[in-house]
């Protein structure tokens, strides 16, 4: 029989990085929070449906408090402090992301909206019926 391998837990290193950019994407079903430094290299990031929330209730704007915190945690703990925010989509958990993230302490310099918009491109989806 085989030697089992032998696996080795490799813990994170600690990055040093004070200022970097929240790139928060608010879609109409979740909000992705990632964190990454001015390269673009990503630091921390979380969403609604990692936190545990399930179909409807990822697209609450707690839900996108709840993730937008515990980005912001991991973020932290590499030594972020000061960042810009691009806010792209068209979310309920847009302003609530945003509100979470100055509330973790962060000092924001900076916010965008990065919502790309069509020179009327693709032809839209049909309207629902229900």
């Amino acid at each position: 029989m085989a030697k089992a391998a032998s696996t080795r837990v490799r813990r994170r290193e600690r990055k040093n990085i004070t200022s970097g950019v929240a790139h928060v994407n608010a879609t109409f079903n979740n909000t992705l929070i990632t964190i990454t430094d001015a390269q673009g290299n990503a630091i921390s990031w979380s969403s609604a449906g990692g936190m545990g929330f399930k179909g409807s209730r990822k697209s609450t704007p707690y839900a996108a408090q709840v993730a937008a915190e515990s980005a912001a945690q991991k973020a932290q703990e590499h030594g972020m402090k000061t960042l810009e925010v691009n806010v792209k989509g068209p979310g309920s958990g847009r302003e609530s992301a945003l509100r979470a993230l100055q509330a973790a302490g962060f000092n924001i310099t900076a916010i965008r909206d990065v919502t790309p918009i069509p020179h009327n491109g693709c032809r839209p989806p049909k309207r629902r019926r229900v």
